[in-house]
């Protein structure tokens, strides 16, 4: 097993409770691609570098979890259709 992190950066004009629906959903593809969702951040509304999609905030999650070396690529291919997330990034962390 891999450790690994998914960066969201979801669209901050939704509710709260949408919010946090996208972020169980995204945990959900992890957990039903085989992975285990060990810790998961919240970083808050942040100022984006530029705007994207015309907006210019962003609140910010990080998800740590362990999986084998095949899951990243599935989560992705299920978070890049997700409508409420403006940009996501899954790398794995090294163990130090």
């Amino acid at each position: 097993m891999n450790k690994y992190e998914l960066a969201l950066v979801v669209n901050a004009k939704i509710e709260d409770d949408v919010r946090t629906a996208t972020v169980e959903r995204a945990k959900e593809y992890i957990t039903r691609a085989g992975g285990t969702v060990t810790e998961v951040e919240e970083w808050g509304k942040k100022k984006l570098a530029y705007d994207i999609q015309k907006m210019s905030d962003g609140f910010y999650y990080f998800i740590q979890f362990e999986a084998e070396s095949s899951v990243p690529a599935e989560v992705e291919q299920n978070v890049r259709i997700m409508d409420n997330v403006l940009r996501f990034l899954c790398v794995r962390k090294d163990e130090a």
